[in-house]
């Protein structure tokens, strides 16, 4: 079942990406951060709520908050740093990268995720984790061939090192999160709070930000900035019910969420018209095969 909603999760995370891309061309990234904190804090409001005010209504439902205490919410604190960091990073490539480049990018995350694992919790790697390492660290190779194409020079570009940069703190999220659910964290606990520091942190942010707004792109609403959110809580929701299961394996279920990729992908082909989609098709294919055979190395 947790690797069921591991893949749900995946479909959701690719529509957050194209509502990102979305959002961001051509518009102020910082704004936008912000503005998804809120809604996403916003929507768990009533859950907030309906768990002090009626307790008795809500505990051992999946939408249930229990209150947590002070050293609970320190480790918060740092989850919500180090997904900000990975947001701040991943949403300045989004804005300046084809998002059939970006995303391929990103879904290498659990390549990184897996080493890990590897290095922090003393996992060690089959022939099978092995060849998808290999394969998808040669994936990426071809890619920086692809983009040379768009002018994109992967080892001069400063959006290649934020998406690689978004990819590794991403990573270290991961393993985070899995480090929180098997040391007694409640899931919802960690997702809502998380969630509402991410929030102040960002409102911090907008007021640099808003001090020097002239000299940076000018802010446009747009409806995309909202659905950001909606799939972005809702993939959050099932990913973290996933791991919430004893026998969850990170690994396993942030290389099932990666492949949300081929959602983003196709819409990068179909919405946003981008280039290079043969070759590119061919990286994204490999990423696939790589996480293919983590699978068969996790099973």
């Amino acid at each position: 079942m947790w690797l069921i909603l591991a893949f749900f999760s995946a479909v959701l995370l690719g529509l957050y990406e194209v509502f990102k891309k979305m959002a961001l061309s051509g518009n102020a990234v910082i704004p936008i951060l912000f503005l998804n904190t809120l809604f996403c804090s916003l929507i768990f409001l009533p859950a907030i709520l309906l768990s002090r005010l009626q307790p008795d209504l809500m505990e051992g439902s999946l939408f249930y908050v229990p209150r947590a205490d002070f050293t609970t919410h320190l480790y918060i604190m740092a989850k919500s740093a180090l997904v900000l960091l990975s947001w701040i990073f991943a949403y300045f490539a989004m804005k300046h990268l084809p998002i059939t480049i970006a995303g391929t990018i990103k879904a290498s995350q659990p390549v990184l995720t897996l080493i890990g694992a590897l290095l922090l919790f003393g996992e060690r790697l089959n022939a099978y984790q092995w060849i998808g390492v290999i394969v998808s660290v040669v994936s990426f190779f071809l890619l920086s061939s692809a983009g040379k194409k768009e002018g994109i020079r992967f080892s001069h570009d400063r959006w290649i090192y934020f998406i690689v940069l978004a990819t590794l703190t991403g990573a270290l999220s991961a393993l985070y999160d899995k480090y929180l659910l098997t040391h007694g964290f409640d899931r919802m606990v960690v997702q809502v709070w998380y969630t509402y520091y991410q929030m102040v942190l960002m409102g911090i942010t907008l007021l640099f930000w808003f001090r020097k707004r002239e000299e940076t792109t000018p802010f446009q609403w747009r409806w995309s900035i909202f659905f950001i959110s909606l799939f972005l809580v809702a993939a959050d929701f099932v990913y973290f019910y996933a791991l919430s299961y004893p026998e969850a394996m990170i690994s396993l279920v942030s290389m099932a969420r990666r492949s949300g990729v081929v959602v983003s992908f196709l819409f990068g082909v179909l919405l946003f018209h981008e280039k290079n989609i043969r070759s590119k098709a061919i990286d994204l294919l490999l990423v696939l095969i790589g996480m293919y055979f983590l699978y068969l190395g996790t099973r």
